[in-house]
Formats: C-alpha cells, sequence, structure tokens
C-alpha cells in the first residue's frame, strides 16, 4: 500500500481574509508534516518467551564472559536501545500470568485470562461456547486486512500460547491440534492448528517459520526427517499441504537447506521439527537442520520488506522452557541467541520507518545472589575475592544462579560439582516438576519509529498502543 507524497498548497493562494490566515497556515503545516512522514512502516517486535530482568543480567555476563570479559560491562544489543519501560504483567485473573493472557494483552491491546488466546476476559479457559462472538481483533490481522505483509518467527511450535495468539482465537491454549479438543467443543471450536491455515485476514500469514509439524499432519503421515515419527492430527487433514495449495507461489519447508533454496517471491511455511525446535546450545550446524533464530529473522525481513510495510513477530521461546527445567545455561544461551537476532535485525532496517520493540511476556523466580566476586563465572559456584567458595549456614556451597522453585529442588544431576555443565539443573527452594513464571515487571527496549512512545511504568496492554501507532500513523488511519 504506497502513500502518494501529497502535494502541499493551500486550497486558496492568499487566504481571503485575515481570519482564513491561521488555518490557512495550519493546513500547510500538517501537510508538510504529512510529506514528510515515511511512506512505509514496520513493526518488528521481539518476544523473549520468560526473559525477565535478571535473565537479560545473567546472560549479558554471559555473553561477556564467552568472549573473555569478566562480564558485568557487557551489553546485549537492545540493551543499548534508547527507550525503556516497565510492563506490567498480570492477567484479570492472575496474578502471576501466563504467556496466552500476556501475549494477547500485547497483540490486542486488551488484558485478559491466563490460557486463553485473543478472546476477551468473560471467557473461561476451556469455554467453547462463550467464545462466540467475544474474538479480539489482533494486530496482524489487521495489519493483513490493511494490506500490510505480515510474519511470525519462533522456535516454538508455530501453534504454541505466544506466536498463536497472533493468528488464533482460542478458549484455550492447549487446543494446538484437533486431538488436543475436548468431545464438547469438536465442531464447535477449531483447533489452533486448522486457524493458521483457515486465517481469513488479507492473503494470510506471508512468513511463519518454527517448529511444531506434527500438529500439521495426520496420524498416519510419517515425519519427512524422522520416519518412525507420525503427526499428530485424528482427522486425516495434511494442514501444510493444504496451505501450500490454497493459494499461488505458497513454499512449504521443513529445513535449512530447503528454507535456502527458496526462489525469492511468495509466501512461506518452515516447520522445521515435529515439536518445538532445539535450543540454541543443541541446534548443532548440519547445514540440512534448523536454521538459527537470527537466520529465521533475517529471511522474514528481506522476505516481507516492500512498499506496504509489514509487522513481524519473532519470538525466543525456549528461554522460558529451559527456566522451567531450572537450566539456567540453556535460558541463557537461548537469551544470547535472541540478542543476535535483534542485533540482525537493527543491521538491515531503516529506524526513520521501523520500530523494533523489544519485551518479555513475563518472568521467572530465577535469581541472581550470594555476593560473588567481580567477574565469578555466571554459571558456577559463587567465591570471594580471594577464590574461596563462598557456603550457606550448613556449609554447602551455592552457585550465584537460582531458582524460588522447580525440579532443581531434587538432585538428580549428571555431577552436581559441576555447574557450568549443560545440563546442570539450578538450585531450587520448593521441588516442583517445572518451575514457574513470576508476576514481577518484565523490561520494553524500544529503537526507531515512535520509539519515544515508551516511557515509565506501562500495562502490557499499552504496548499494542505503541506498536499500532508506528504501523498505522498516530492516528490509527
Amino acid at each position: 500500500m504506497t502513500r502518494p507524497k501529497p502535494r502541499c498548497r493551500p486550497r486558496h493562494r492568499r487566504p481571503p481574509f485575515r481570519a482564513l490566515a491561521a488555518g490557512w497556515l495550519a493546513s500547510l503545516t500538517a501537510c508538510l508534516a504529512a510529506a514528510e512522514a515515511p511512506a512505509t512502516r514496520n513493526v518488528i517486535l521481539f518476544v523473549g518467551d520468560g526473559m525477565g530482568v535478571a535473565t537479560v543480567t545473567a546472560a549479558r555476563i554471559l555473553d561477556g564472559q564467552r568472549r573473555g570479559q569478566p562480564g558485568e560491562e557487557n551489553w546485549l544489543s537492545f540493551e543499548r536501545f534508547p527507550n525503556l519501560a516497565l510492563v506490567k504483567t498480570y492477567n484479570v485473573d492472575a496474578q502471576v500470568p501466563d504467556s496466552a493472557g500476556t501475549m494477547t494483552a500485547l497483540v490486542t491491546g486488551h488484558k485478559t485470562r491466563a490460557g486463553v488466546l485473543s478472546v476477551g476476559p468473560e471467557v473461561r479457559r476451556g469455554d467453547c461456547a462463550a467464545m462466540r462472538g467475544r474474538e479480539l481483533t489482533t494486530l496482524l490481522e489487521e495489519a493483513e486486512g490493511r494490506g500490510y505483509a505480515t510474519g511470525i518467527v519462533t522456535t516454538t511450535d508455530i501453534t504454541h500460547a505466544t506466536p498463536a495468539a497472533t493468528y488464533a482465537h482460542s478458549p484455550d491454549r492447549g487446543w494446538q491440534v484437533d486431538a488436543a479438543l475436548p468431545p464438547e467443543a469438536r465442531g464447535k471450536c477449531a483447533d489452533i492448528a486448522s486457524q493458521f491455515v483457515a486465517l481469513a485476514a488479507g492473503d494470510g500469514v506471508d512468513v511463519a517459520l518454527g517448529g511444531g509439524r506434527a500438529m500439521f499432519t495426520p496420524n498416519d503421515a510419517p515425519d519427512p526427517e524422522d520416519p518412525g515419527r507420525f503427526g499428530y492430527r485424528q482427522d486425516g487433514r495434511n494442514l501444510a499441504a493444504e496451505w501450500q495449495a490454497g493459494a499461488e507461489g505458497r513454499h512449504y519447508v521443513w529445513n535449512d537447506a530447503a528454507l535456502k533454496a527458496l526462489p525469492a517471491a511468495g509466501q512461506v511455511l518452515g516447520l522445521f521439527a515435529p515439536g518445538h525446535m532445539a535450543f540454541e546450545a543443541d541446534r548443532g550446524d548440519d547445514p540440512a537442520g534448523e536454521p538459527s533464530l537470527a537466520e529465521m529473522t533475517r529471511f522474514a525481513i528481506e522476505r516481507l520488506a516492500g512498499p506496504e510495510g509489514y509487522f513481524l513477530v519473532v519470538e525466543g521461546g525456549r528461554i522460558d522452557h529451559a527456566h522451567h527445567a531450572t537450566n539456567a545455561y540453556r535460558a541463557l544461551i537461548d537469551t544470547i541467541a535472541f540478542a543476535d537476532a535483534v542485533a540482525a535485525a537493527t543491521a538491515l532496517v531503516d529506524p526513520a520507518r521501523t520500530l523494533i520493540l523489544v519485551t518479555a511476556d513475563h518472568s521467572h523466580v530465577f535469581t541472581i545472589a550470594g555476593y560473588p566476586a567481580r567477574g565469578n563465572p555466571i554459571l558456577g559456584f559463587a567465591t570471594s575475592a580471594v577464590g574461596a567458595p563462598l557456603r550457606d549456614a550448613n556449609g554447602v556451597a551455592y552457585t550465584t544462579l537460582g531458582y524460588a522453585n522447580g525440579p532443581g529442588a531434587v538432585r538428580t544431576d549428571v555431577d552436581e560439582s559441576q555447574p557450568t555443565h549443560p545440563d546442570y539443573r539450578q538450585r531450587a527452594l520448593h521441588p516442583l516438576a517445572g518451575e514457574t513464571h513470576s508476576g514481577e515487571d518484565v523490561p520494553a527496549y524500544a529503537w526507531g519509529l515512535g520509539a519515544d512512545r515508551l516511557r515509565g511504568v506501562m500495562e502490557q496492554n499499552e504496548l499494542h498502543g505503541v506498536m499500532r501507532a508506528a504501523l498505522f500513523g498516530a492516528s490509527g488511519e
């Protein structure tokens, strides 16, 4: 959607009398301002799932230490952005939120309940009948309806809560595939994967890259990467094939080699794993395997860039999963990969035309504590300035990083004396099968078009207005 540059001249070459002079001048000034406004507007929303303040700090230190620095003086790419705010993350029914409710706030401008996707707070989780008429329009849907290009990039299933909130409307985030719907909802509510294929806004999502192949393929279809594994769908539908056949010029790929071999034009669906993609620490360097988050981000931006403008969501989704396992190593490595993806984006876009907003949906009960000396290995045991291990009241050495709850309370590690091992689980206070989210505020960082709207302490749903104003102009027109 190209906006023609206006010709700035008053309606009257001379105001007919003095009373019109002020209005004439105001009209000319407004016209000149419109002429200078960017003709193409883009917004990239980066969501580090579970990336609270402590995660950013620890990843910053680890990133620096991996490059031979003490670490504390380091900066992650987005920490140099000029605008910063703290964001309140609660759901309408939860002091400590979940990703479905928080992402709904970001992409619709409305806070809602935990566990539901882009439906109003009147809808209780799992209530299919109550959802009708209470769907909330997402920023991606609005952008598609206005002729913008759109994209989703994630390291999770593309049907997982954070990416799904951009295009799906569901009373339960768990309804990713038809087999997950309870009997009373079948035939009445659509599963999330089928909603991706059926998206009516515009021409559908233009670039979608992530995991979740099994949500799109039937349970009698072997996976192309692992023939011993089958899809999850019980309805016999191959949604990837349906999506590809839905319009001319569409491309479906399932590995990095195929992604890199695509022609320059056309919509793209890339599903690079049956479930979630690998943690960055485990991804390996198989040239035919999974692309990195930075590589997917670059591909999406280059594919979406054009005269009509675009809205792109990029999620570092597995930060959250590693935290749930009380495995700080993988959480921090994925956070560093997320920062690399932000750096890749800033190198490709014009800040006069593009807003990059980096935030988290929620935080985790993750801590940095214990008075370790400057430069102490962030993943290691806390030590004093002379290198002596610091111990608790029972004489037990402790790590700098820890969790308030989670599986790390039960010690089953390969070697508890090696806290820098990738599989080490940091100690937790209360034993739980999975560590929980926390209710603290999360940071938001902004750079580029309209970034100065980000300031102070903000409600999470207010970030929707920041993005919408950048994408469509201050008036939203």
